[in-house]
């Protein structure tokens, strides 16, 4: 009953979401799943770390598709995306969580000038 409200509430946030608010959650949910694989990398747990950090991965893949490629600054973001998904894979393969904590960084990263980009925004009206 409880798993059932809240993938109704879960899935009512995503729907009623702006997209500044769905790129947060996006992220959130990233650095939410490397942190989990790091995790499970220091605690030797490896089905969890490969777990987790594919489904980073996914979410990576996921804001690297969805970049409007008119715009500019879409080819650092890209570029970003797939250095980080390169890590994430690094990370995965070897064993090894410095790659996942590299790409960790720039994932929080981003989610703070795009968090501060979103304030300035509605602050403006836009």
């Amino acid at each position: 009953m409880y798993t059932t409200a809240h993938n109704q509430y879960r899935n009512s946030a995503v729907q009623t979401a702006s997209p500044s608010k769905l790129l947060m959650m996006l992220y959130d949910g990233a650095i939410r799943f490397v942190l989990a694989g790091i995790e499970g990398i220091t605690s030797s747990d490896y089905q969890k770390a490969n777990l987790n950090l594919g489904k980073a991965q996914s979410i990576v893949s996921e804001l690297n598709s969805t970049l409007n490629r008119s715009i500019p600054v879409s080819a650092n973001l890209e570029a970003i995306y797939e250095y980080v998904t390169h890590l994430l894979t690094q990370s995965n393969i070897n064993k090894d969580e410095a790659p996942a904590k590299e790409a960790l960084v720039y994932l929080q990263d981003l989610r703070a000038t795009w968090e501060q980009a979103s304030r300035l925004s509605a602050a403006s009206g836009s």
